[in-house]
C-alpha cells in the first residue's frame, strides 16, 4: 500500500505539536500518492478521545499500543510490526530528539532508507521525495527512496499542524506487540523538564537567548528574563553558560542541546559558533546584540546591534513594555 505511518508523541493527554504537524503532512501527502495516513500512539491508559482527536488532523486510523511511553525502543517494536504487517510505504516523524531516535532505530530494524532534518516533502510520480538542507544550509537536496519503507524525519517545526478536518474522528485500533528483550532494559524514572515559566522553548515563537557575553549568571534574571516576559517568549542559553551553571540545561540550544525554529530569536552576548548555529539557524528572524563587531553571529543575523547589552536590553525591555501598554 502507499500508506504513511506517523508516530504521535503525547504527554499529559495532549499530542506534541510537531507530531500533529507530521500527521497533517502525512494526510496531505497520502492524498497525492493515493494512500492513507495512519498514526501510532504508544503508552499506558491512553484515552479514546486522544486517539480519535488525530482525525481532525487527517489520520483516518490510529493504532493504540500498550507499552512504555517516552522511550524509543518500544515504539520501534510497535512501528516495525505495523509496517511489516500492513506494508506501509513511508514512516514520517516530526522534529524532536525522540523522533530522531525512533526513526533511526526503525531504519536499522527494517534496513530502510532514511532522510533526516527534512524541511519539505514532495509527491513526485506517486512517490515521496524528501528535501533537506546540506553544507550548513548553503544548499538543498532531494532524496528519493529505492525501496520501501522510506523513513522521513522532519526538522523541528518543519510541518504545520492543520486541524481543518474539524470534527473528524479517527478509527481506533488496539494492537498487541511483543516487545524485544532489549526494549525493556530502560525504565522511565521521571518525565518532564525545568523549562522556566512552564514554557517549552521548542514551541516558543519568541526566544531570548543568553551567552557568556552576559558576564554573569544574574544576567539571565536581570536582562534576558524580563525581556522574554515583555515579548511573551521564553529564555534560552548556550552550552558555555549552562556548563558554567548559569542556567538550566533544559534551556540549552545547539548541537548538544535543543533545536529551535522560533519566529524571533534574540541572541544576547552570543558569539555564534557553529555548534550553537545548528540549533537556531532555522529561526525566521535572528537579532544579535554583541559588543564585538567581528562576532560570527553577525554573519547570519537579520539584524545586528553592536554595543553594550547591559545598556541596550533594559531600554529595549522598557520600549516593548511601553508599546504593549505595560
Amino acid at each position: 500500500m502507499s500508506g504513511i505511518l506517523t508516530y504521535a508523541l503525547h504527554y499529559e493527554n495532549e499530542v506534541n505539536k510537531n507530531s500533529l504537524g507530521a500527521v497533517s503532512e502525512a494526510a496531505r501527502l497520502a492524498k497525492e500518492i493515493g494512500g492513507e495516513a495512519h498514526a501510532v500512539v504508544v503508552g499506558e491508559d491512553i484515552s479514546d478521545e486522544l486517539c480519535q482527536s488525530l482525525g481532525a488532523y487527517g489520520a483516518s486510523k490510529v493504532y493504540r499500543a500498550h507499552a512504555p511511553d517516552g522511550l524509543a525502543q518500544p515504539v520501534v517494536d510497535v512501528m516495525a510490526k505495523l509496517i511489516s504487517d500492513h506494508g506501509y510505504s513511508y514512516a514520517l516523524f516530526g522534529g524532536g530528539l525522540l523522533g530522531f531516535e525512533i526513526g533511526a532505530g526503525l531504519t536499522a530494524r527494517l534496513n530502510a532508507g532514511v532522510t533526516m532534518e527534512v524541511t519539505e516533502v514532495k509527491a513526485v510520480a506517486g512517490k515521496l521525495v524528501a528535501v533537506r538542507p546540506i553544507l550548513q544550509d548553503s544548499a538543498v537536496v532531494d532524496s528519493g527512496y529505492v525501496s520501501e519503507p522510506g523513513i522521513i524525519i522532519g526538522r523541528l517545526n518543519a510541518f504545520e499542524a492543520d486541524a481543518s478536518s474539524n470534527g473528524a474522528s479517527a478509527q481506533v485500533e488496539d494492537v498487541e506487540v511483543e516487545l524485544s528483550e532489549w526494549s525493556t532494559k530502560a525504565t522511565m524514572v521521571t518525565r518532564g523538564e525545568q523549562r522556566g515559566a512552564e514554557v517549552n522553548i521548542e514551541d516558543a515563537d519568541t526566544l531570548v537567548a543568553g551567552g557568556r557575553g552576559l558576564g554573569k549568571a544574574d544576567g539571565f534574571s536581570e536582562l534576558c528574563e524580563p525581556l522574554a516576559e515583555a515579548l511573551g517568549g521564553a529564555v534560552a542559553a548556550t552550552r558555555a553558560v549552562v556548563d558554567a551553571g548559569w542556567y538550566s540545561y533544559s534551556a540549552q540550544i545547539g548541537q548538544t542541546g535543543k533545536t529551535v525554529a522560533p519566529k524571533l530569536y534574540l541572541a544576547a552576548g552570543i558569539s555564534g559558533a557553529i555548534q550553537h548555529k545548528v540549533g537556531m539557524q532555522a529561526a525566521e528572524n535572528i537579532v544579535a546584540i554583541n559588543k564585538d563587531p567581528n562576532a560570527p553571529i553577525f554573519e547570519f543575523s537579520d539584524l545586528g546591534v553592536v554595543g553594550d547589552l547591559n545598556k541596550i536590553i533594559p531600554k529595549l525591555t522598557e520600549a516593548v513594555k511601553a508599546k504593549r501598554g505595560g
